[in-house]
């Protein structure tokens, strides 16, 4: 589903991310973890083609991303949403951008709304949202296309534990359905139980990749991560 070969990305003397090839499957859950400015956000937004690498391939679906249109939503650590619409109105346009048909796009709104008990305040302007609740529009933005591949980064911040426990059943539902996740995070305990896969980084280069039992063995994903961190 994705493939990232050798990717390298600088920004000026800095190396961000250099060389770095990782593979995920249909139906994979894969936790992107490392300390902060270890280089997870400029490889995401790589994959979404937010940043152009300086080498390197990256495809979806059998796609490359530099030449041809991509299935996949991305859900920022911070959405950036349009203030000034109401949250239907936003995710109408969502949905008019990917040609979602007004029936599905009726059920699925109504669907997601009410299992993010967001019904009541898509009449309001999304100005008046809270961070948890502009983090719910935008997961259910991401959801409205049904694309092949989600991206996100730090997924869970501002949700609350009902939302959060949502998500998780979200994610797995679109797996299940043949989709593939790829989202940064910090909180290793929900990795571990959630995930099939895990990649840690470390200062712009990958230092661990594989399935989650692979890589943890006996121990817990925190120990091993502390461990590879003491190491590097």
């Amino acid at each position: 589903m994705l493939v990232i070969n050798h990717l390298t990305k600088t920004f000026g003397d800095k190396l961000a991310v250099g060389d770095l090839s990782l593979h995920i499957a249909p139906g994979e859950i894969c936790a992107f973890i490392g300390h902060n400015g270890a280089g997870k956000t400029t490889t995401i937004k790589a994959c979404c083609g937010i940043l152009q690498p300086d080498s390197g391939e990256i495809f979806i679906a059998g796609k490359s991303i530099a030449e041809d249109p991509i299935d996949l939503a991305y859900i920022p650590d911070n959405p950036d949403l349009y203030e000034f619409l109401s949250g239907i109105q936003y995710l109408n346009f969502v949905a008019d951008i990917f040609g979602v048909s007004q029936e599905d796009r009726q059920s699925r709104i109504h669907r997601y709304a009410d299992l993010f008990d967001l019904t009541s305040d898509l009449a309001q302007p999304v100005s008046s949202y809270s961070h948890g609740m502009k983090q719910k529009l935008a997961i259910i933005s991401a959801l409205l296309h049904e694309p092949k591949l989600i991206i996100m980064d730090e997924p869970f911040v501002g949700l609350d534990p009902t939302a959060s426990h949502l998500l998780k059943e979200l994610m797995r539902e679109h797996c299940r359905n043949g989709g593939a996740i790829f989202f940064s995070t910090h909180v290793l305990e929900v990795a571990e139980k959630l995930c099939d896969k895990v990649a840690i980084l470390r200062k712009g280069k990958l230092i661990a990749s594989g399935t989650m039992e692979d890589i943890k063995g006996n121990q817990s994903l925190e120990e091993v991560f502390l461990e590879l961190e003491a190491e590097s």
